[in-house]
């Protein structure tokens, strides 16, 4: 497996960033689009196969299982080709650090990226997570796979939603998105699928096992919590979340990765086009 350096990794990135923002804004939502809904899928089979873990017999272990299983989104939007805000989060501003963009740019695609991630997130919870009965409703017989993964995803949902503190919820999306783009960052050094995979699993496992909070996969956990009738999460609860559990995010990615090896790597560095640039991180 070739492997390139960091100093190659940041120009890598760098390029990929600036590349993001020079496309139609239709192609942008729809690229945000296919990468909720691969987040939304990871979630999905992460509820599926934690379900029916007892944390009495079990303790931890559900949560390593779940984490386990939700890499397959990043996978997805990293081999696929699609545009995840919390990666963007990264690779746009860093471009912007090197001057290749504008601080509009930025924003610009954040929110298009965001607003596709949220529909395609939204579609997946709805149509396939709680109208196919994957994640069964309230009154679902007990002891069937309907009622054990609603009980999981109203496990999930109330963590996320109603039991943290608002400094608590800011603190685990930070943590989570730091762990996320050194994901996306470390895709980089890759040049293979078996590479890419190896380098996304690790950081991505460790985040869910942790509990930290991603504003896209919550944009499927509560509204299928919403969707399935969980008590106590409403659209109020859903917001509140995303909001804090973005800007955690966001600082996660600019301060801790992007700003970090820009300094490392880029702040004195000459503008350099290293061969195949965007190709391996055009799809973070």
């Amino acid at each position: 497996m070739s492997a390139r350096e960091p100093q190659e990794m940041a120009q890598v990135a760098t390029a990929t960033g600036a590349k993001k923002v020079h496309r139609a804004w239709d192609k942008v939502v729809l690229s945000g689009f296919l990468a909720g809904a691969y987040i939304a899928f990871g979630s999905l089979v992460a509820i599926t196969v934690s379900s029916g873990l007892d944390p009495a017999t079990w303790g931890t272990l559900p949560t390593l299982v779940m984490g386990a299983a939700f890499t397959l989104g990043l996978v997805l939007v990293l081999v696929a080709g699609s545009d995840l805000a919390t990666g963007n989060m990264m690779l746009v501003p860093l471009s912007a650090m090197r001057g290749r963009i504008g601080l509009g740019d930025v924003v610009q695609n954040l929110t298009l990226v965001l607003l596709g991630n949220l529909l395609g997130a939204l579609f997946v919870a709805y149509f396939l997570a709680v109208q196919t009965g994957v994640i069964g409703g309230q009154l679902a017989e007990a002891g069937t796979s309907g009622a054990l993964t609603h009980e999981r995803l109203a496990q999930i949902a109330e963590g996320k939603g109603l039991e943290h503190s608002a400094w608590q919820t800011f603190l685990r999306g930070l943590g989570c998105n730091w762990l996320v783009c050194l994901a996306v960052w470390m895709s980089l050094a890759a040049t293979s699928v078996t590479g890419k995979v190896v380098a996304v699993f690790f950081p991505v496992m460790a985040f869910v096992a942790m509990g930290f909070d991603h504003v896209v996969a919550n944009m499927f956990f509560l509204p299928a919590a919403i969707f399935a009738g969980v008590p106590g999460i409403d659209w109020g609860v859903a917001v509140t979340n995303w909001l804090l559990a973005g800007v955690g995010n966001l600082v996660g990615a600019v301060v801790f990765v992007a700003t970090s090896y820009w300094y490392l790597f880029l702040k004195d560095a000459p503008e350099q086009a290293p061969e195949g640039a965007a190709e391996p991180a055009e799809r973070a």
